[in-house]
């Protein structure tokens, strides 16, 4: 490749991930949005994350497809390939975690509606939001920075969060044992913090591509131990 199509194809690698760290940011807004809406009740706020949800979208698409013309187009090898290929997994998951946040602000919504609470606030919900939110902000960190000990880190926090759901699921069986007028509610909140685990599993997600673009190094489906020893 000449020296002006490199200096092309990096600009064009450079502006697919300032897209990729805004789409990120714009995600990552609507999983906070959602979490504390769903305690707040705001309405509007829950409405605009579920707006929010046609421009995760349109930038899931838009990247997508400049994605496939970079490679048409400039034929990249070795780390440069492996970097797109990281970026269109990492898209995806992106646009899932917005999927997620959606369904919570959605579920959110019809709860307030509904009317009064039978369940009173979850403190645990609210941790199990912080967690998830958190190991998004540091995967997004991560990427941006190419730094694969905090993309290591990130996976290590998922534990909290599954730790964390599983406390709010013994919660909820709890009430619905205790008071069964609660169930359709509490089967509800289960749903809704079902999404927010998911989130952790999608940052997990994030950070693992991450290490795979620094070290070309697959560490998917592997243990801790594994991966170290990778």
């Amino acid at each position: 490749m000449s020296d002006h199509l490199s200096k092309q194809f990096d600009l064009e690698l450079e502006n697919i991930g300032s897209r990729i760290l805004q789409m990120g940011s714009l995600v990552e807004r609507q999983v906070l949005t959602a979490i504390e809406a769903f305690s707040s009740g705001n309405l509007e706020a829950l409405q605009q994350v579920i707006d929010d949800e046609r421009q995760v979208n349109a930038d899931e698409v838009g990247i997508d497809e400049d994605c496939t013309l970079l490679i048409a187009r400039r034929q990249p090898a070795a780390g440069d390939l492996r970097l797109i290929l990281a970026i269109l997994r990492i898209v995806t998951d992106l646009e899932r975690i917005g999927d997620k946040a959606c369904e919570i602000a959605t579920m959110s919504r019809a709860l307030r509606l509904a009317g009064d609470r039978r369940i009173p606030r979850l403190s645990d919900l609210d941790h199990c939001g912080r967690l998830a939110t958190d190991m998004l902000r540091a995967a997004l960190d991560s990427l941006a920075r190419r730094d694969v000990d905090a993309a290591r880190q990130v996976i290590g926090m998922d534990v909290a969060v599954d730790t964390s759901f599983d406390a709010i699921l013994r919660q909820l069986l709890t009430y619905m044992l205790e008071e069964p007028r609660t169930i359709a509610e509490a089967l509800d909140v289960i749903w809704i913090a079902k999404a927010i685990e998911r989130v952790g599993d999608h940052a997990t997600n994030i950070a693992e591509d991450v290490v795979y673009i620094v070290s070309g190094i697959d560490i998917r489906h592997t243990t801790p131990r594994q991966a170290d020893e990778a």
